[in-house]
């Protein structure tokens, strides 16, 4: 019985050592955002996160591929430039607008935007609208707007379109660096 209460005593003694060994890995709290973006972007300056590559030891050779090259990215953002942006999750591939109205009615909308892929292509890019209308006594009806409507057809060619240009800029500037 002795022995057996040395062994957990000693076991104690022993955690307790190691587990103060590691230190506080956490920081202050009162200097780490509360925002999960300003937190994300915190880390990837400081150059902490996981990524399989570097739990797996793959360090070298990655391609990685960063918003500001994606022609239908900064195309998407330059059109939608206007309006109060509520998500915008370029690993996701997703953009989503507040509601916005331009005071002159009850009516506000909401645009979603989701890239199915980074070619310049049309069927890249799945656009959602919906139409809020709110009466004076603030009952509000929210409804979608068919895809093949006049502003979705709209906003997506305007995107195709700024997107080709912004890749052909990109692609002569290439040639004039290999020159």
């Amino acid at each position: 019985m002795v022995r057996n209460s040395k062994s957990i005593i000693s076991l104690c003694i022993i955690s307790i050592f190691i587990l103060a060994s590691c230190g506080n890995k956490f920081g202050d709290a009162r200097k780490t955002p509360t925002n999960a973006l300003e937190r994300a972007r915190k880390n990837v300056e400081e150059g902490r996160g996981a990524s399989i590559g570097g739990i797996l030891g793959n360090r070298g050779g990655t391609n990685y591929e960063f918003s500001s090259s994606n022609p239908m990215w900064r195309a998407s953002l330059e059109i939608l430039d206007f309006l109060p942006l509520n998500t915008v999750d370029y690993s996701g591939g997703m953009i989503i607008s507040d509601w916005y109205s331009d005071f002159s009615n009850n009516e506000s909308i909401k645009i979603t935007l989701r890239f199915l892929s980074n070619e310049v292509r049309s069927d890249s890019l799945k656009i959602i609208v919906h139409k809020k209308n709110c009466s004076s006594n603030q009952d509000c009806k929210i409804t979608l707007i068919n895809n093949n409507g006049t502003l979705v057809n709209e906003l997506r060619s305007s995107i195709i379109r700024k997107a080709a240009l912004l890749e052909k800029d990109k692609n002569n500037n290439k040639k004039k660096k290999k020159n």
